[in-house]
């Protein structure tokens, strides 16, 4: 009796969990449309009230500019580029002034892949999700939201981007991050004069066409998105530096305990060292695209299309984990 009502417990939770899912799901499209809103109104709050009081205006307004740029393209990437399904074939590198210049591939063939001397790059073995029953590469995963298996699978993001984070749009996501938390501190360190105004500490009128209590509360907004996304996007790139997404830090946590009851030791066969791994999962470096990619908001292919990996030399797979003891997606909920 007890086990069998722990069951039906546990099933009730499932379903209100699925339930939750299929709201926030179908609410998406109008969390985006309130981000972009809050976005846009912290923007015009920003150069009407705070930009006038910078100094070096020859300086600052363009920098100002250019973060706000980065922001609100990274944001459109990451809402609108699909992050990669199974199912999609693989992706031509776009054209046009929004792509990156396409990398040289006169001396080897165009095939998705990065494929370079310093760096080991195997094809990814395949397997058949218990889900939908499509065959898909390591590092896919079943997104119970949109029902597909998403190519380097991070996590499904209702609120903010309204879709899954994959191989195609997870570089966007944590860009997008990286410019919220710097145009959140600027708000927050270049504002806080005007704040005191707009509270009328100072006794005098408040001379701008946005009115105070906007510029108050998306202040306040900015304080705390600045401290609540620091603290997501730091998490996100010290997972980056690991070679690891958000569902394989939890599944490699649990390999570790597995290696360690028998005395072995979990290794991470993406992981080559943090530098390595930032390079290829921007895509810079001496065999990717220019840094001021990562200044300027320009589209580019990954490193990979998703069926292939960078590997540890050597490694064709983790070391300490044994054949039937990876974690499946029923696992993982």
């Amino acid at each position: 009796m007890p086990q069998w009502y722990t069951r039906q417990v546990f099933r009730c939770f499932k379903w209100l969990e699925r339930l939750g899912d299929r709201i926030t799901g179908a609410a998406g499209p109008f969390f985006v449309a309130l981000a972009v809103i809050l976005l846009s109104l912290g923007l015009v709050c920003f150069f009407e009230v705070i930009g006038p009081t910078l100094p070096w205006p020859w300086l600052t307004t363009p920098l100002c500019l250019l973060i706000a740029l980065n922001l609100f393209i990274h944001y459109y990437y990451v809402c609108t580029v699909r992050p990669g399904f199974v199912g999609d074939p693989p992706r031509a590198h776009g054209t046009g002034l929004l792509w990156a210049r396409k990398r040289d591939y006169s001396s080897r063939p165009l095939t998705g892949v990065r494929w370079s001397e310093d760096v080991h790059v195997t094809r990814a073995a395949m397997s058949k999700c218990r889900k939908c029953g499509e065959m898909r590469p390591e590092r896919s995963h079943h997104c119970r939201i949109c029902n597909r298996c998403v190519l380097k699978y991070d996590h499904h993001c209702p609120v903010r981007i309204n879709q899954c984070v994959g191989v195609y749009n997870e570089r966007h996501f944590v860009l997008f991050m990286v410019y919220l938390i710097i145009a959140t501190f600027c708000y927050a360190a270049f504002g806080w004069r005007r704040v005191m105004l707009a509270l009328g500490w100072f006794n005098e009128p408040w001379p701008y066409f946005a009115p105070p209590v906007a510029f108050l509360l998306t202040y306040i907004l900015a304080v705390v998105l600045f401290l609540a996304v620091s603290a997501m996007a730091g998490w996100h790139l010290y997972m980056v530096a690991s070679g690891e997404t958000s569902v394989e830090t939890q599944d490699h946590e649990h390999y570790r305990k597995i290696a360690g009851h028998r005395g072995e030791a979990f290794v991470n066969c993406y992981d080559l060292g943090w530098k390595k791994n930032l390079e290829l999962f921007f895509n810079v470096g001496p065999n990717g695209y220019p840094l001021y990619t990562l200044l300027v908001p320009l589209r580019l292919e990954p490193y990979t299309d998703g069926r292939a990996w960078a590997r540890k030399p050597g490694f064709e797979q983790h070391l300490g984990v044994r054949p039937g003891e990876e974690l499946t997606d029923e696992d993982d909920e």
